[in-house]
């Protein structure tokens, strides 16, 4: 592997500070025994397309290129298989998904030599069909080439299982990373958002230790981990008790107030959609039992993985994608800095400086920095490819679609396609421009024009929920060529009608909402008199409540 330059992947961790969330289920937890995995990919640095590689054949001799998917620089390349598989998003054609969040952890364990964490997602979903071949492929990898990244942790899922992984390099010239991966049960949910979440781990069997005196894993059925990650935490200093006190979290990504705030909360949230005992966890998520204590306690800390007190439904996924913190103490569309429209946006980062004192906004799952999120379906042996279904949306996921793109699709639509327009360059046939033009319209005057878009929103993806149970009747009936290719012209021609109709509704939002007014609107069409001119439009006057809060700087009689 060769080398890259330190500042290139340094630089890189900085655009990824608080991005990405994932959603897991477990089949047992899940309306319709499917297991699902959702992800957002959330850098301001990300431009929203659908990645694709098709399935294929290789050489003997053939070398994998590993490009980081952070900056896009070359880290060398690796043998390449045999075959590789269909990958359409993050899942393939044998539904295997995989998903992660970036928590960074301590900087003396980053390395630049290596494999990223984005370049193992794909390669593992090039060359795995389940969930545990994904994971001894990735740490495999990671042992023979060396880990080119941060703290992460990955959602690894296939038909039958849901793992999460928590892990972290050794540092610069120690080879291979440190980690440890937890099978979530079969009727639970879990998440993670941007911070270690894996705390103690089983001590291994005699069987186990054995086996791994060879293979370097501690594989403990639910439980496998690398086997020197207590040996190695001691040798850096990073822990000193006893073995059945280590904590991965606490040892290698320390709780700060950031950790809670801005990445715990978001699993909160998730948790309290399925769960009627959350409350007694704001003060642990607020950071203030972590202020109270001069950061030596941040509370009691949520468990790894619940139960839900209902089965859920993939469209509940999709809607706590959507989730703001609405109805919480952490709302991010309440308060004098949502303006006088409840906006979520704010400006500048995450955190500002006044007065000696560091002030943090709330992190939602949905944010404005979204590049593309998914909420993959993964729902085993539905007949002829129609098993995987990759709920696919780009930009913020308050205001996206998620349009069904099936795993083996064997081409994408072009309003998703790498290449149809960047963060740079504005293309009419592009989705994620699309997206984003309604999406800043509608944080203009949040309040009033996201009603509108839901209504778009939620007419789209009852559509295609029912034509989901459809095709499934339907490709059941044909030769499996057949059935893929259906499948694929359905993928592809709804993404690009979607496309149409949100340039139509920035058009439309656009007209009614120019210059401050609001134009009247009567059954979808905007109203005209009797002689054929427009209607003289509303101005409709701040709410009394943000008038209030300006009054005192207001003129007045």
């Amino acid at each position: 592997m060769k080398k890259i330059l330190t500042l290139g992947v340094f630089l890189a961790s900085w655009t990824t500070v608080f991005a990405c969330t994932n959603f897991l289920v477990g089949k047992d937890a899940s309306a319709d025994g499917s297991t699902i995995i959702t992800y957002a990919a959330d850098s301001y640095s990300f431009y929203g397309y659908l990645h694709f590689s098709p399935a294929s054949d290789h050489l003997k001799g053939s070398m994998r290129q590993i490009i980081n998917w952070d900056n896009g620089k070359p880290l060398g390349a690796i043998p390449e298989v045999a075959h590789t598989y269909n990958v359409v998003g993050n899942t393939n054609e044998h539904q295997l998904t995989v998903g992660e969040t970036t928590w960074g952890g301590l900087e003396q364990l980053w390395d630049t030599v290596g494999i990223d964490y984005g370049s193992l997602i794909y390669i593992a979903l090039e060359r795995c069909s389940t969930a545990r071949e994904a994971i001894e492929c990735v740490t495999s990898l990671v042992r023979e080439y060396g880990y080119a990244s941060e703290g992460e942790t990955f959602s690894f899922g296939d038909p039958n299982e849901i793992w999460m992984m928590d892990i972290i390099g050794k540092g610069p010239g120690e080879k291979g990373a440190v980690w440890v991966a937890t099978r979530i049960p079969d009727d639970c949910i879990a998440a993670h958002a941007n911070q270690a979440r894996t705390q103690g781990i089983p001590a291994p069997t005699k069987a186990a230790a054995k086996k791994a005196k060879k293979t370097g894993v501690v594989d403990m059925g639910d439980v496998i981990y690398s086997a020197d990650i207590i040996e190695f935490a001691r040798k850096k200093g990073l822990f000193t008790g006893k073995d059945s006190e280590f904590s991965f979290q606490k040892v290698f990504n320390p709780f700060d107030f950031s950790g809670l705030l801005a990445c715990e909360a978001r699993v909160w949230s998730f948790y309290r959609h399925f769960s009627d005992d959350m409350d007694k966890y704001l003060p642990y998520v607020t950071g203030q039992t972590f202020l109270a204590t001069d950061g030596k306690d941040a509370g009691e800390g949520m468990p790894l993985y619940i139960r839900p007190n209902h089965k859920v439904t993939v469209q509940e996924m999709k809607d706590c994608m959507r989730d703001q913190y609405e109805g919480t103490p952490l709302d991010i569309t309440k308060g004098t800095a949502s303006g006088a429209w409840h906006s979520k946006l704010r400006y500048g980062s995450l955190k500002y400086e006044l007065d000696s004192v560091t002030y943090w906004y709330q992190r939602p799952t949905a944010t404005q920095q979204t590049a593309w999120s998914f909420v993959s379906q993964m729902r085993g042996s539905k007949a002829n490819g129609a098993g995987g279904i990759f709920w696919f949306g780009v930009d913020d996921a308050a205001t996206n679609v998620y349009v069904p793109m099936y795993s083996k699709i064997t081409e994408i639509p072009e309003c998703f396609k790498k290449g149809n327009g960047d963060l740079y360059t504005y293309s009419p046939t592009s989705a994620w421009w699309a997206f984003n033009l309604v999406a800043n319209k509608a944080y203009e005057k949040y309040e009033r024009i996201l009603p509108e878009i839901r209504v778009q929103q939620s007419a789209w993806e009852e559509q295609f929920n029912a034509q989901v149970n459809a095709l499934d009747n339907e490709v059941a009936m044909l030769p499996e060529a057949d059935a893929i290719k259906l499948l694929t012209n359905y993928s592809c021609k709804q993404a690009q009608e979607v496309l149409q109709a949100w340039k139509d509704l920035y058009i439309y939002l656009i007209t009614k909402y120019i210059d401050g007014q609001e134009r009247k609107v009567e059954n979808g069409q905007f109203l005209r008199n009797q002689y054929g001119e427009p209607e003289m439009p509303n101005r409709p006057a701040y709410p009394e409540e943000f008038l209030r809060t300006i009054s005192s700087e207001t003129l007045h009689e």
